[in-house]
């Protein structure tokens, strides 16, 4: 398909030429054969590397028109190839070498003719700079719509690095609400089951079954909630208003939590959650890893922030690195830099663990429940 559009031109500028020179045989002149017509057929095929090689083209069409016109063969529309060749140059090749072209085209036109054909000559220059116009014309158009695709290939992509940044985001959201739900709910259920079997008291193993089975019915309404985005089902969200749950269940397990500062208030969606979810995995910790027996709670409102701070007695070594490589302080430090906000977790002055964090209270990105 390519090659019938490339021969396209070449076809009609010597079948063209053919015509009229078939046609003006009659007419005075130098007869055709065989040089008239080995110079039409020259200039036609040289047309077909007007794309590729647009100077070679440009010469040949020149060579022959110069060669053609003043050697007294019949009038004939060849000159059409030369204009064709010009306009093929000034697409393809910068100003300046379209207009040099020109120039020297015309200059041999003046050296084979005489004062005569000043007049055509002049005629002739202006035709073929409206050439070069033309071919700039065309080669910006070209070079505009060559923009656009690229523009457009640009925000294509970006929508796909938007697109898969986000599914990324959602996936480690997920994630992180997953092992949130899971270590809390399952730890104290794990603590429960322990105490059960340890103490062989039926009183004490009934509490501790009410115990596990409000906290797996807990883990698994959680569970719903996390999961219930991508089956865009709409579950209560999880908030600060129900730290004091998460105390009451810590409680459970055997953990002296108190609970200080005042509520919250209405805070952002995204914060609000944020700030729910340290609460839980601190707890989570003291239970699991720092074989706490008290901790305290404290929620303060200070201006445009938000303070969080878990406190525990655990009496386990602290392992730096532990720290570092888990993924529930890591989780917690996402959480909270999601927000705007900022979490540090160490160990405290007096012994035990300390998880600070700091949420702004007002307008903070949105970020998925």
């Amino acid at each position: 398909m390519r090659f019938i559009r490339e021969a396209a031109v070449p076809v009609a500028v010597v079948a063209l030429d053919v015509v009229w020179a078939v046609t003006s045989e009659a007419t005075p002149g130098r007869p055709m054969w065989p040089v008239g017509w080995l110079l039409v057929a020259l200039s036609g095929v040289a047309l077909a590397v007007r794309r590729s090689r647009p100077l070679v083209a440009l010469a040949v069409t020149a060579a022959c028109a110069v060669a053609y016109y003043p050697g007294g063969y019949p009038d004939s529309p060849m000159g059409l190839a030369l204009i064709v060749a010009v306009i093929g140059a000034a697409r393809r090749c910068r100003r300046p070498v379209a207009v040099v072209a020109v120039a020297v085209i015309l200059a041999a036109f003046l050296a084979v003719g005489d004062d005569r054909g000043l007049e055509e000559l002049l005629a002739l220059g202006i035709i073929l700079l409206t050439a070069v116009t033309a071919g700039e014309v065309l080669r910006n158009r070209q070079e505009r719509l060559a923009a656009a695709e690229r523009r457009a290939t640009e925000a294509e992509r970006s929508r796909e690095d938007e697109a898969h940044r986000r599914a990324t985001e959602e996936r480690l959201r997920i994630a992180r609400d997953l092992h949130d739900v899971a270590a809390h709910q399952i730890s104290l259920i794990n603590v429960q089951a322990g105490a059960a079997l340890h103490r062989r008291d039926p009183e004490t193993a009934f509490a501790a079954l009410e115990a596990i089975r409000a906290a797996s019915k807990e883990a698994l309404r959680e569970m719903r909630t996390v999961l219930g985005v991508l089956r865009q089902v709409d579950e209560p969200a999880v908030s600060l208003s129900g730290v004091a749950d998460l105390v009451a269940r810590a409680r459970t397990a055997g953990l002296r939590v108190r609970l200080t500062g005042d509520p919250p208030g209405e805070l952002p969606p995204a914060v609000d959650l944020a700030g729910y979810r340290i609460v839980q995995e601190s707890l989570t910790n003291a239970v699991r890893h720092a074989r706490a027996t008290e901790v305290t709670v404290s929620l303060r409102r200070t201006g445009t922030e938000l303070e969080v701070e878990i406190v525990d007695d655990g009496a386990e070594p602290v392992d730096a690195s532990r720290i570092r490589a888990g993924n529930g302080i890591r989780g917690m430090m996402e959480r909270a830099a999601a927000v705007g906000g900022r979490l540090t977790a160490a160990p405290g002055t007096d012994g035990g663990f300390r998880v600070q964090a700091r949420l702004p209270t007002s307008a903070t990105p949105e970020v998925p429940r």
